[in-house]
């Protein structure tokens, strides 16, 4: 299967990985694992005043600050990803990544809101699932 993991670097990231590695069954190393982090763009005008060359070296650096231990932790388990970073609103940029790249599952933590939650905070979790083509798989 090919496989999309949604990180950021959170608990729930952590929790869902450690349910990855548990279940071999499922989710062996035979898979083809990508990992995804997806940081929100600066404002126009932050972006302006410090260059094009400087944002896109901070969003570089944001996501290896998550994509790192990612790494590490699923090397340790015998899983070697591809990492993946954009920038964009979360939801919406992990639904077209797993359609566009034709994956058979996304796998993501979630932070575990309600539904007044997800109505006043919104959640990337209910973007993707309303957004994405393939089965999601949320763990909490």
């Amino acid at each position: 299967m090919k496989i999309l993991l949604a990180v950021d670097g959170s608990e729930y990231t952590k929790k869902m990985l450690a349910y990855l590695t548990t279940h071999d069954e499922l989710f062996g190393a035979n898979n083809d694992f990508t990992a995804i982090t997806v940081q929100s763009p600066l404002p126009p005008r932050a972006r302006a005043a410090v260059g094009a060359d400087v944002a896109n070296q901070y969003y570089e650096d944001e996501a290896a600050k998550i994509t790192g231990p990612v790494d590490k932790f699923l090397k340790r388990h015998g899983i070697n990803a591809k990492l993946v970073h954009k920038t964009g609103a979360a939801g919406e940029v992990i639904a077209k990544t797993a359609n566009s790249g034709k994956f058979d599952m996304v796998i993501m933590g979630s932070h575990g809101h309600g539904a007044l939650g997800n109505l006043v905070l919104g959640s990337v979790a209910t973007r993707v699932l309303a957004h994405c083509t393939s089965p999601v798989l949320i763990v909490r």
